[in-house]
């Protein structure tokens, strides 16, 4: 008997990033603005706590926060774990240990990174001070790191002063870009319908038990939850359920806007899929207009569905799916 080998497992690195941007309030931006002038801020609580970082409102009792005081540059490390192998993006490109210090005079701890030259070297209630970037824009990362200091003891340390968070050229805003790179290993019915677009053709799976065919399968159907193993051809072509026009331009993407990006229900599909709708003026699309597929050279996926010249679909065809 000849046994076929199942197909080799399909794998692909993948990348979630966007920039998270905000404003600031007073505290916050005089928070970071300090960092920039390499003075560290907490702020004081009605009962007389010192937070550090510090917060517009009280964790306990919800009183807004303005009382800044000024802290120095050295602290204690109350727990740390160690990181042999940073990430790209990490403040440290060698290997470091992640501490939680709290700043001498403060009652809270604050999170950054340690220099050290191994595990070995580090231990809850080591004294360490800040090392201050060479070059400060106002963010977590104008501390470069904490390194250890030979200090003793937090008795030495200068008492908590009050400071009315003036700075010049105060920081109002931030950018944190966030990014996740993960491998992605797509299941038995995403790689069937993977292999089947590098084909030029698009493959769902029916369940066995409403019929419906679902586009991307999933493996199972979400509303039956029984398994799903018929696989299905649909479309090419389809109808445009719903759409939005795009007016913000992606970085990423090499389109011009305004563009559409439509719900496409493929013919012979249970469930619309997202496509991008090109060939046609944006303000002309439409719901119900027939759509086809336009391929790119050596592209794994339809670029963007066009027209297909056929008449509008009626509503009633695609109710169910909008």
């Amino acid at each position: 008997m000849t046994v076929t080998p199942p197909p080799e497992a399909l794998r692909a690195p993948l990348v979630v990033e966007f920039p998270f941007t905000r404003s600031l309030g007073p505290v916050q931006s005089a928070f970071l603005t300090g960092l920039r002038e390499r003075t560290l801020l907490g702020v004081r609580t009605e009962a007389g706590r010192i937070l550090v970082p510090p917060v517009e409102y009280d964790p306990e009792t919800a009183a807004e926060l303005r009382e800044l005081v000024a802290l120095g540059d050295t602290g204690t490390v109350t727990t740390w774990a160690w990181n042999p192998e940073p990430r790209p993006g990490q403040p440290l490109d060698t290997p470091f240990a992640w501490v939680l210090v709290r700043p001498d005079g403060a009652d809270t701890a604050l999170l950054h990174v340690l220099d050290a030259p191994g595990p070995e070297a580090v231990r809850t209630g080591m004294r360490v001070r800040i090392r201050w970037a060479a070059e400060r824009s106002g963010a977590i990362t104008d501390i470069a790191c904490f390194e250890p200091y030979d200090s003793t003891s937090a008795d030495s340390a200068p008492e908590p002063r009050p400071h009315d968070g003036v700075f010049a050229d105060p920081v109002t805003g931030i950018v944190t870009p966030a990014r996740l790179d993960y491998d992605h290993t797509p299941g038995r019915a995403q790689s069937a319908w993977l292999r089947s677009l590098a084909e030029r053709r698009t493959v769902g799976e029916r369940c066995p038990s409403c019929a419906e065919v679902y586009v991307p399968p999933r493996g199972a159907c979400p509303t039956c939850g029984v398994a799903t193993t018929e696989r299905v051809e649909v479309g090419p072509r389809g109808t445009v359920t719903t759409f939005c026009i795009v007016n913000i331009k992606a970085r990423t993407l090499d389109i011009e806007v305004p563009y559409v990006y439509a719900h496409i229900a493929l013919d012979g599909a249970g469930l619309a899929l997202h496509g991008r709708i090109g060939g046609i003026p944006y303000d002309q699309v439409r719901m119900g207009m027939r759509v086809e597929p336009v391929w790119a050279e050596g592209g794994r996926y339809p670029d963007h569905y066009r027209p297909s010249g056929e008449p509008d679909a009626d509503y009633d065809t695609y109710k169910e799916l909008l």
